[in-house]
């Protein structure tokens, strides 16, 4: 995607051939900053302190990660310590276990010698496999916005809400929930996007709102509980939203907040999609609420919050009483049922297993020699 007109992606390899760039999506929408990464342990510091963040790109990151790891130690202790250290960096996310399973099962068989180089390749190429599986996801969502533009008096306008950033920022490139809406804005369609705000992080005001802004697509940010409203006046068309992990039955694990939409959503007949690459899916699991772990962050997300000052200074300011016990759990999970489809690179799909294994079947299949194994 774009940022003040120039294509741009979220993490990329620096001319020198080792050195790995990421937006530090802390400073946005404030500043825009490109950080190096020069060292695995900075890439995992990355990805636990949200520089980088959302599923896809976590995995992105962590490919990346072992690559730099093996130019300082391409031993298999040194393999096996870059596993360790960055496995534990986000509990929540799948993607950075398929990426960092991926990675080892690739360089596993190979001479300490040969791992730096096929490191580097293989990371890429889960770059630009993200990037390709993003595309289609826009394609096979952009049926879904046509639709609902059908559905519609000539001229009215397309009404999406969002949650959280599942935008090109969340991924290498394009988005999972965004790819459909930039498709159908780059298609002429008449699409207006309502942005939830998304505490306590803001993702959706600070990322969401931001790179939709670069891209032109017309939006509103909303305060969390404002999707429910929208709904009940018939101002939102369809949901789209992203997703950390998707289990095998489909139910979707993604940003506090997504369960309470999808219960509007189904109060109000509004469909609910969830938009997400293959590497999103668990087939280890199946009850989402019971299994699947939930991230819970420091209490200064909650307590404190970042912004510029009229006079242009960047501050961080207290809006908790002091004392007050803070909760801040990262994620919640929405049951399958409320779910209308998961948008996937192979078509929407319905949420449930069945559906889920006959897309994907070589995934199943893996997942069945490893309990084998």
């Amino acid at each position: 995607m774009k940022v003040d007109g120039k294509p741009t992606r979220t993490i990329w390899l620096e001319s020198d051939g080792h050195t790995v760039a990421a937006i530090d999506q802390r400073r946005l929408p404030h500043e825009f900053v490109v950080v190096p990464l020069t060292t695995s342990d900075a890439a995992a510091d990355a990805i636990r302190s949200m520089l980088v963040r959302g599923a896809p790109l976590i995995g992105a990151t962590a490919a990346y990660g072992v690559a730099l790891a093996m130019r300082e130690d391409a031993s298999d202790a040194g393999l096996d310590h870059a596993y360790a250290k960055l496995i534990a960096t986000r509990p929540t996310a799948i993607n950075l276990k398929w990426a960092l399973d991926d990675m080892c099962g690739a360089l596993r068989p190979l001479p300490a010698e040969a791992r730096v180089a096929a490191a580097y390749a293989r990371a890429a190429a889960i770059a630009e496999d993200d990037v390709a599986i993003n595309q289609s996801i826009g394609r096979h969502g952009l049926t879904l916005i046509e639709a609902a533009r059908a559905a519609k008096k000539p001229g009215e306008r397309v009404n999406v809400l969002t949650h959280c950033n599942a935008g090109w920022l969340a991924t290498v490139d394009w988005g999972t929930a965004t790819a459909p809406i930039y498709q159908a804005f780059d298609a002429g369609v008449n699409i207006h996007v309502w942005v939830d705000e998304t505490r306590p992080r803001n993702q959706g005001a600070s990322l969401t709102a931001w790179e939709l802004g670069h891209h032109g697509v017309p939006h509103t940010v909303i305060p969390d509980n404002t999707g429910g409203h929208l709904m009940q006046h018939g101002m939102v068309d369809l949901c789209i939203v992203g997703t950390d992990r998707v289990t095998a039955s489909g139910d979707v694990c993604n940003k506090i907040g997504t369960y309470l939409k999808a219960l509007a959503a189904r109060d109000n007949n509004v469909p609910f999609y969830v938009a997400l690459p293959s590497p999103t899916i668990d087939f280890t699991i199946d009850d989402g609420v019971k299994e699947i772990p939930i991230e819970q962050r420091d209490a200064a997300e909650v307590t404190d919050m970042t912004g510029r000052t009229k006079d242009g200074r960047i501050e961080t300011v207290r809006v908790v009483p002091q004392g007050s016990a803070v909760a801040n759990y990262g994620f919640d999970v929405t049951p399958s049922r409320l779910v209308t489809g998961l948008i996937t690179e192979r078509g929407v799909l319905l949420p449930e297993r069945a559906a889920l294994a006959a897309a994907f079947p070589e995934r199943v299949e893996r997942r069945a020699e490893a309990l084998r194994a």
